[in-house]
């Protein structure tokens, strides 16, 4: 399977309604959320759940009984679990989340991934591919893409179908993405002759200038509230589909 070209992530791990209103919480509002973003342009779902205090949720009866609910609305709308830490669970955890809560596209923060020894990184990565899981690897820099080659089984590094995800921003200070951020990743793909899935997902007001380049060179792109709350010009999104409508627009 592959990327579509727009991935809607409407809410992410921490932000809640006090950071914007139409922030989708429960299962309900997410699914609303996704068939307005589906409408809109966006071909695939990143799903985030979260726990009745609203804290981030890695549970796979929590995910099978959401995927159920939301497969026959979305209709062909894609669905992607997320395995975030997001500061609460281990990489074990993580790893059994993701190969066993029925999903077929589940997204990977490789970083996240070698707190544990790379033998376990590698055995987990193998065992996915032979269960059709396709693995999105998140990557928040060239090191961290040069982590994944090294951990990798060259077989999955060098298969076109390999699905990547730069993250811009997340780790700078005020969380400002710039279309520059694309190239030490552009950089390391060419250096290891590799031509996989790629998009990337960028955080604050230069979202959009970094969903455009990125299209502009082969790339996919994942929008939404998870990443940033603002339009291009600096206006505060209306609501995720307003996001989604504006990268379907280019």
């Amino acid at each position: 399977m592959s990327l579509p070209r727009i991935m809607v992530a409407p809410n992410g791990a921490t932000k809640t309604k006090a950071d914007h209103p139409a922030l989708p919480i429960t299962l309900d509002e997410i699914t609303e959320t996704a068939l307005a973003c589906r409408a809109a342009g966006a071909g695939a779902l990143h799903l985030h759940l979260r726990d009745d205090a609203e804290g981030h949720l890695l549970d796979t009866g929590a995910y099978r009984e959401a995927q159920a609910h939301l497969r026959p609305r979305l209709g062909d709308m894609a669905i992607q679990i997320t395995t975030e830490a997001s500061g609460r669970y281990e990489p074990g955890h993580q790893r059994y989340v993701a190969l066993n809560s029925g999903a077929n596209m589940v997204s990977v923060s490789t970083r996240e991934m070698l707190r544990d020894p790379e033998p376990l990184a590698r055995k987990f990565y193998e065992e996915a591919a032979e269960r059709g899981i396709a693995i999105q690897h998140i990557l928040y820099s060239r090191e961290d893409a040069e982590a994944l080659a090294r951990v990798l089984p060259d077989r999955l590094l060098q298969d076109p179908g390999l699905q990547l995800i730069f993250v811009m921003g997340r780790y700078v200070e005020g969380q400002v993405s710039t279309p520059a951020m694309l190239d030490p990743f552009l950089n390391w793909m060419q250096a290891e002759a590799i031509t996989p899935d790629w998009a990337i997902c960028a955080f604050g007001q230069g979202e959009t200038a970094c969903l455009r380049n990125a299209l502009e060179k082969g790339g996919k792109a994942r929008v939404g509230f998870e990443n940033s709350l603002v339009m291009e010009d600096g206006s505060t999104a209306r609501d995720n589909a307003a996001r989604v409508a504006a990268i379907a627009a280019l």
